[in-house]
């Protein structure tokens, strides 16, 4: 796809920089003229504000790589992946896979009056309240708005995630029985999803564990300060060693190890950036860390847990929860000097 001019964009736009209550941020211009591949369809969306659920939008989708930079709100580094109504975007006229070429999308954008500006966009994403505190205002803090209710046994949800191709592995060719054995995988993850589903959704109305069973009982979580860096490898500590530093609400210091971190135990991955500050949905402010936390290249949300939510959020990692992989990194550096002794 290629998103659109500015011009074009701020068109559609109202005058506090929404289409269909959905913001389009400062952070996105960046984004104006370029051509990326559709990521997942975000035909919904978990939503933390309102006590966690998943919600429904429609019309929009995410573009790969296209992550808010933080820039036009304070510098927040949570990174959080752009939501892209078809409004802002055409098909490229040249790509790898034939498509029909088309115009813009126009559905639910004929009624916007041209009373945006770029200006417009940019303060509308901070205010400040009557405590003098900066509010911010961006697509997070925003779910509940451009967003409906969406029953947990809705079983639309799941046919929408089959037919658009969000649960696709990539690995398929074009033979019918590659697009077969995909569409049964699928089928398998949206089954595993709903058993589980429904188990933590029965065990949450009776008070009682839900899988994957993360379940902390240390009474003082213990402090560990690495001082990781952007670059470094590390290795995630296996479930039991991670268990050891939760307290009873599955947290390390206030910070909630989330289930969909779990399948990344043991593994070994590299650094992305270390962060002190996000904004917190609820409120609209910035939170500063006490610890700043670590968040890893390439390793997201899945939502295998969460009804199979296309956000890709970055989970947070203390640095208790990690440890340096010095044995692979000599390998590597092993690896990097043969190579050149052998030039």
């Amino acid at each position: 796809m290629e998103v659109l001019s500015k011009e074009d964009i701020l068109s559609t736009l109202d005058q506090n920089g929404c289409l269909d209550n959905l913001p389009f941020m400062p952070e996105m211009f960046a984004y104006c003229g370029r051509r990326l591949r559709v990521y997942k369809r975000a035909d919904k969306t978990c939503d933390y504000i309102q006590g966690w659920s998943i919600r429904r939008l429609t019309d929009a989708v995410h573009l790969e790589t296209s992550r808010c930079d933080g820039s036009g709100h304070g510098g927040c580094e949570a990174g959080c992946l752009i939501f892209w109504k078809e409004a802002w975007l055409k098909r490229a006229e040249t790509t790898l896979v034939t498509l029909e070429t088309s115009p813009v999308w126009t559905k639910g954008v004929a009624s916007v009056q041209k009373t945006c500006s770029e200006a417009c966009v940019c303060s509308a994403s901070a205010s400040q309240n009557a405590q003098g505190d900066t509010i911010y205002k961006c697509q997070a803090t925003e779910v509940p708005r451009f967003t409906s209710h969406m029953s947990f046994w809705d079983p639309r949800q799941y046919i929408r995630d089959l037919r658009s191709g969000n649960l696709d592995t990539g690995m398929a060719g074009d033979l019918r029985t590659h697009r077969v054995l995909e569409t049964v995988l699928g089928v398998s993850r949206i089954v595993h999803a709903t058993i589980i589903g429904g188990f933590n959704e029965v065990q949450a109305r009776r008070r009682g564990s839900r899988y994957p069973f993360v379940e902390g009982s240390a009474e003082k979580p213990p402090i560990e300060r690495l001082d990781l860096q952007p670059g470094e490898l590390v290795e995630v500590r296996s479930k039991e060693e991670i268990l050891a530093t939760l307290d009873k609400n599955q947290k390390n210091r206030g910070l909630w190890f989330d289930s969909e971190m779990l399948p990344y135990c043991g593994g070994i991955y590299k650094v992305l950036r270390r962060v002190h500050h996000i904004i917190e949905e609820k409120s609209g402010k910035m939170v500063n860390m006490k610890f700043p936390c670590i968040v890893l290249e390439g390793v997201v949300c899945k939502s295998d847990y969460h009804r199979l939510c296309p956000r890709a959020i970055y989970p947070y990692w203390r640095e208790n929860w990690l440890k340096r992989a010095a044995n692979v990194q000599a390998q590597q550096d092993r690896k990097e000097v043969l190579e050149l002794c052998s030039k």
